[in-house]
């Protein structure tokens, strides 16, 4: 995804493969001074911009005589068994880059280094209040958040036009549009496969409610509450106004390239990504696409409706071999003025993990849309068992399936919670 974000708003030269493993000269000091050492950085496809790195590591090397840092890109295919092996061996990458719904799997078993007596030289106090928890694990600091990216609506231009609607800002307008735009065109007026559990999410969200909650020690589903089924009433309801099947996500297919390129959808929910893609896959096709973007409406014009943040953090091993110069240049790396580079490199595709580093997106932008839901930006919950609960078949998916398909959405939901307390708090 990362990779993908990127590539479709611009962004130019990406990492390439840096040389071997990590070599470092003076095996085991871990203090930032005497001798040449190696400091090894594990990065995934496409999240680090060649301009911004470079300079960052030349200014990082400047400050550190002898020090040379080695950018290692990594493929987000098959990065869990290998981070897992790495974590556990002598001389693991000294940072590394985690996804943030991984990072609190790996704390858990001891692999990353506690940052927490950290906290007030890395800028804990500044950064996104919606980034933080994917970074902590019982009360302790083991990564910082570098960046995250959350969806927006995209629309057809000229289908809106065509049924006098603009953009909306309350959910009451956003169904009112959609119905205009079904009774004055012969478009679909939202493309919303029955499984696309993210924005299920942040309904649920705006409902107060949440996937998961804790019970003591343990954990437990929550979909089978009052704020379960509102949020999936609302998602039926938006449903109502699609051609989609029930029983898919918005991957299967791909709704940006098999789907929209098609034509005839007004509007769907996506990531910056996809919408490049479907831009892409339009032209090379002959079309023309002309996209406008919107926050995911919100309950009230006050507030967009919350959204679930997709991104990464950068860690320190804990067996890292140069664990302070690791600090150091986490540190460095997750700065505002470094995030504030990043987030100019990036063309505003990806949010940096402070306010402060944000650039003013261009104006009709996919990312104007996506910074003002910034605010309103969550994770699934913290928990290390969590990553069982999307393990095929997906509970949240099956749920919701039921529900469009007319089951009792407490029955649905006491399934579902049955199966994700079971996961959840397993190993």
């Amino acid at each position: 995804m990362k990779r993908k974000l990127i590539a479709a708003i611009g962004v130019a030269a990406m990492l390439g493969v840096s040389a071997c493993g990590s070599d470092d000269g003076d095996g085991g000091d871990n203090g930032s001074g005497g001798g040449d050492k190696t400091l090894t950085v594990w990065v995934m496809d496409g999240s680090a911009p060649e301009e911004w790195v470079t300079e960052l590591n030349k200014e990082f090397e400047a400050a550190n005589e002898g020090v040379t840092v080695e950018i290692q890109e990594q493929q987000w295919n098959g990065i869990q068994e290998k981070i897992t092996t790495s974590l556990s061996e002598d001389a693991p990458p000294d940072v590394i880059e985690l996804g943030n719904t991984q990072t609190a799997g790996y704390a858990v078993t001891g692999g990353l280094a506690d940052l927490t007596d950290m906290k007030a030289d890395l800028g804990y106090d500044g950064w996104n209040e919606g980034m933080i928890p994917s970074a902590e694990l019982d009360g302790k600091l083991y990564a910082a958040p570098w960046y995250a990216a959350n969806r927006a609506v995209i629309y057809d231009k000229s289908i809106f036009e065509e049924a006098g609607v603009e953009p909306p800002t309350t959910r009451e307008e956003w169904l009112d549009g959609l119905k205009k735009i079904e009774e004055e065109t012969d478009a679909q007026p939202i493309y919303l496969p029955g499984q696309s559990w993210y924005v299920y999410s942040g309904f649920l969200w705006d409902e107060g409610g949440d996937l998961a909650v804790q019970d003591g020690d343990q954990w437990k589903g929550s979909l089978a509450t009052p704020e379960g089924e509102a949020a999936m009433n609302f998602y039926k309801e938006l449903a109502a106004y699609s051609n989609a099947p029930t029983d898919i996500d918005e991957a299967t297919p791909q709704q940006s390239t098999d789907i929209v390129p098609k034509g005839d959808v007004a509007s769907w929910i996506g990531l910056g990504w996809e919408a490049g893609g479907a831009q892409a896959a339009i032209e090379e096709a002959g079309g023309e696409a002309d996209f406008g973007y919107f926050p995911i409406p919100g309950k009230t014009a006050d507030q967009p409706g919350h959204v679930f943040f997709g991104g990464s953090n950068l860690a320190v091993s804990e067996r890292s071999q140069n664990k302070e110069l690791a600090q150091e240049w986490l540190k460095l790396a997750t700065s505002e003025k470094w995030m504030k580079k990043y987030a100019e490199a990036t063309g505003g595709a990806l949010l940096p993990n402070s306010e402060a580093a944000q650039v003013t997106p261009e104006p009709g932008s996919f990312a104007e849309a996506m910074v003002k839901s910034a605010d309103v930006g969550r994770i699934t919950p913290v928990t290390p068992g969590w990553a069982n609960v999307e393990t095929d078949p997906n509970p949240i998916k099956q749920y919701m399936t039921n529900v469009l398909n007319g089951s009792d959405p407490q029955k649905a939901g006491e399934d579902a919670d049955t199966t994700i307390t079971e996961r959840i708090n397993q190993g």
